[in-house]
């Protein structure tokens, strides 16, 4: 399947020697047809100004011109990139800007990094981002600095500079010139982040836009559309449907729901609803469309009141427990959703847990249901049609009480067996723990088993396919299979650990370009790294943690609050640093779990509550998009609460595993 064609991404392209002979009216007419907000008058006037300013720059020059040219993984688009003998210049233009402020020099970053990373052709080419301020006294950063992946330092000039930054680069960096007929046809592949894709998909980009498609791989398309087809054939005949869709970790089941959840927003009078029970992505979510769709009114020049953006947001996005106690306000009413996707629904309460909640927290005493059932059966008041999407992930339960995939499988044996079954074909692999229940289901409900329904890459990080699987293996203790799996990240996903703290960070910061974020991560049993500055039990404010800005101290990227898997499960850094305490520690070859009461770490004996620990540095280990460093701290012999010998066993296991050391 071919990625995204990128005569669609440019609203304006044309080869140099064309653009500086063609009259600006006629170059801002056509990049005024292809934008719905042309009617602004700014608009029309900053890219007169930029054509005025290039059109001397650029002549004489050989190579090619865009203008707007898309960048849907953000939600953006690039003022102009010029092509030129072997390099790609990335131009933002700030018109009238007098200073170079760092949120535009990280934004020339971000669209430079983006072509690196996910425009093929741009793979192999140098990039050269250039902040331009039109109405600054003199040029700030001019020195080109490129890494090592071929991407400069952003370089900060005037107007005035702009021939002589492009001579100066294209003198001292030869090579063959860029075929830009080829970098024109070149497919796109974007991975973007949970809160990109939430950003891009509820402005109205589907995934097919904004989703990477390698043809080696299990696509999203190809399981939303799916869904979408489930969906349309469970009102066209009028029946109920539960669809169970899998994917291993960062596979993208989230992006999945929220792409048939936004591609319906106003297409379609169904009403469907996204729910969480993962709080903290909620919220994150939520601030991310709300602060858009705030910008979005502003730049369309309409009044820009919380509440207005809010609400639509709110009814989009809902924390499944809300809608849970909403079916408790009228208990003979089906909700106003036809459509109801569940993210994580494994990690859905099972009755024992559910019935406690509603006797001391609503009054309901004997309650019956567990969540899983109780949920069914608010969508089974609905007297024509209904389908729930349950997003299923492995592995992944951290809480006390999370019932797994099971407990809505026995839900429909025992109380629903009218509802369609449509099971992806995985759901019966044992790190998804349905087994039992399947089996039970089949003999009442007849399920229709779906390969198109699993995911099987992860997404997460564009640069490591097989991390989910080096980390399974690492804490399966299977060492060939992890030694293996990290050898084929080698040299694309970093991997290093290290017994200082300070070099940890250091190492994220040095690496993070642009807006990439960064941060502290830790279990949530992780009690002793207090003499660090780690207390894991101040948690933060997950929207400040991962929208704020890099001087804001309640920033992840201010590297003092440290997030537990509560609150990063579901979301993703771009780096981060994995603090490892003595609460999961390698004892000869296994592991032993730990909780730290009162004065001293006590043994966790239940079996069910190793797994919780487990999975919980499942969820720290796959949270990074490029890289991480795993901080093992070195013990202090003074202190009984963290001798040594606590960590040097998994600081020896993981270099064995060939971990390497930053020292």
């Amino acid at each position: 399947m071919e990625g995204i064609r990128p005569q669609s991404r440019a609203w304006y392209s044309a080869d140099i020697g064309c653009f500086t002979k063609t009259g600006p009216d006629l170059i801002v007419g056509a990049l005024a047809s292809n934008d719905p907000l042309s009617t602004d008058p700014n608009q029309k006037l900053a890219w007169r100004e930029q054509v005025s300013i290039l059109q001397p720059a650029l002549s004489g020059l050989a190579g090619h011109v865009f203008f707007e040219f898309d960048i849907p993984r953000i939600g953006r688009r690039i003022d102009v990139v010029v092509i030129t003998n072997a390099l790609v210049f990335v131009l933002e233009f700030k018109v009238g800007a007098r200073t170079f402020e760092r949120a535009a020099i990280d934004q020339a970053w971000d669209y430079a990094l983006d072509l690196k990373n996910f425009h093929e052709p741009s793979h192999s080419l140098r990039l050269v981002p250039i902040l331009v301020a039109t109405d600054a006294a003199c040029s700030g950063q001019v020195n080109v600095q490129f890494a090592e992946d071929g991407v400069a330092r952003p370089l900060c000039i005037t107007a005035a500079d702009i021939r002589a930054t492009i001579d100066k680069l294209t003198s001292a960096n030869p090579g063959r010139t860029i075929d830009v007929e080829r970098w024109h046809r070149g497919a796109y592949r974007p991975t973007p982040t949970i809160i990109e894709a939430a950003r891009a998909l509820y402005s109205n980009h589907s995934v097919d836009e904004i989703a990477r498609n390698d043809a080696g791989a299990k696509n999203l398309q190809v399981t939303s559309r799916r869904v979408e087809m489930l969906i349309d054939e469970a009102r066209s005949e009028r029946k109920k449907i539960i669809c169970f869709v899998t994917g291993v970790p960062g596979a993208g089941k989230t992006l999945v729901g929220l792409n048939v959840a936004t591609r319906r927003i106003e297409a379609s009078p169904t009403h469907n609803v996204f729910l969480s029970g993962n709080a903290p992505l909620v919220a994150v979510l939520r601030a991310a469309l709300i602060r858009d769709e705030r910008q979005r009114r502003r730049a369309k020049g309409q009044s820009s009141a919380r509440t207005r953006e809010a609400n639509p947001v709110k009814s989009f996005i809902q924390n499944v427990h809300h809608f849970r106690d909403d079916a408790l306000v009228n208990p003979d009413d089906p909700p106003v959703d036809h459509v109801a996707i569940f993210d994580e629904a494994q990690r859905a309460w099972n009755l024992n847990k559910t019935a406690d909640f509603m006797k001391r927290r609503k009054g309901q005493p004997n309650f019956r249901w567990s969540e899983p059932a109780f949920l069914i059966s608010y969508m089974d008041r609905h007297e024509d049609w209904a389908a729930i999407v349950c997003l299923v992930g492995g592995g992944q339960e951290i809480h006390a009480g999370e019932a797994g995939i099971s407990e809505w499988l026995q839900a429909v044996r025992q109380h629903f067996p009218h509802w369609h079954l449509y099971i992806s074909s995985q759901l019966t692999d044992s790190e998804y723990a349905a087994g039992h229940a399947l089996n039970q289901v089949q003999d009442v409900a007849r399920p229709q088993f779906d390969d198109t329904l699993h995911l099987a890459v992860s997404m997460r990080s564009f640069r490591a396919e097989n991390l989910s699987a080096f980390v399974k293996a690492l804490l399966d203790r299977d060492e060939c299979t992890a030694k293996s799996a990290l050898e084929t990240l080698t040299g694309r996903y970093p991997i290093f650990v290290t017994r200082e703290l300070n070099v940890a960070k250091q190492w994220v910061r040095s690496r993070a370009r642009g807006s990439e974020r960064y941060g502290l991560l830790a279990s949530s049993k992780a009690m002793r790294l207090k003499p660090y500055s780690i207390d894991v039990r101040v948690a933060p404010d997950p929207v400040h943690w991962f929208l704020g800005d890099p001087d804001d101290v309640r920033s992840s990227q201010y590297l003092e609050d440290v997030a537990t898997e509560f609150q990063v499960q579901g979301l993703e850094l771009d780096w981060t640093v994995v603090n490892w305490d003595g609460d999961l520690r390698m004892i000869g070859s296994s592991w032993a779990y730990h909780d730290f009461r009162g004065k001293r770490w006590q043994v966790i004996r239940k079996e069910e509550h190793w797994s919780y620990l487990k999975n919980a540095y499942r969820v720290l280990l796959t949270r990074a998009r490029q890289g991480m460093v795993i901080f093992v701290p070195p013990g202090d012999s003074a202190d009984h609460t963290r001798p040594p010998s606590y960590y040097d066993s998994t600081y020896r296991y993981l270099r064995r595993l060939g971990v390497a050391s930053i020292e």
